[in-house]
């Protein structure tokens, strides 16, 4: 059996996966978006993360963990770290080793989809060495500028991708999915 890894990635407008100073979701949490985070949380899946995504997730403060925290401790998680020694959660395991070739095992082992949550290294890697089945970006109506932290594609190879969804959640934040190709990008 072979399974999709599906990235997902949060970014602003002008490309940035993380911002300096800015709240969670970019400040644009909103009803439809709250329910497109507890559906896929509620999808049997096995998370993917590296070890700053895990460390944020759980220590979050007690006061802002919700239901979807609740879930997301409980789903089959894998920490991809070369320092991490230990974890708090549940379900949770540590991989120090080759992410890729990790990766391609689980996905021709597992019952159940492969998610990256956060981790941009990671997606990014993982985009390079050609595992990854859906792309998904969740585009928030601003433009970080200086305050914006990480550059979302920053060192990824030109790839061509085909649009399988999308859709607009709380009339301002865009949902699109994508399929990489394997094709060349249009050239000159």
């Amino acid at each position: 059996m072979t399974n999709i890894l599906m990235v997902d990635v949060f970014l602003s407008m002008d490309g940035w996966a993380g911002s300096d100073g800015l709240p969670g979701y970019f400040g644009y949490l909103g009803p439809q978006l709250e329910e497109w985070i507890a559906a896929e949380g509620a999808a049997a899946q096995v998370v993917i993360m590296g070890r700053r995504t895990y460390e944020a997730l759980a220590g979050l403060p007690e006061e802002v963990r919700d239901e979807g925290w609740d879930r997301m401790k409980q789903l089959e998680k894998v920490v991809f770290s070369r320092t991490l020694t230990h974890v708090s959660w549940p379900n949770t395991r540590i991989c120090s080793g080759d992410l890729v070739g990790e990766i391609r095992a689980m996905k021709a082992d597992s019952d159940v989809p492969l998610r990256t949550m956060g981790s941009i290294s990671l997606a990014r890697q993982l985009l390079g060495a050609g595992l990854v089945d859906r792309l998904r970006l969740m585009i928030f109506p601003l433009l970080a500028g200086p305050d914006g932290r990480e550059a979302a594609f920053q060192g990824v190879d030109s790839a061509d991708l085909e649009l399988i969804d999308h859709r607009v959640l709380d009339g301002r934040v865009l949902l699109v999915e994508y399929r990489p190709t394997g094709r060349d990008i249009p050239r000159a």
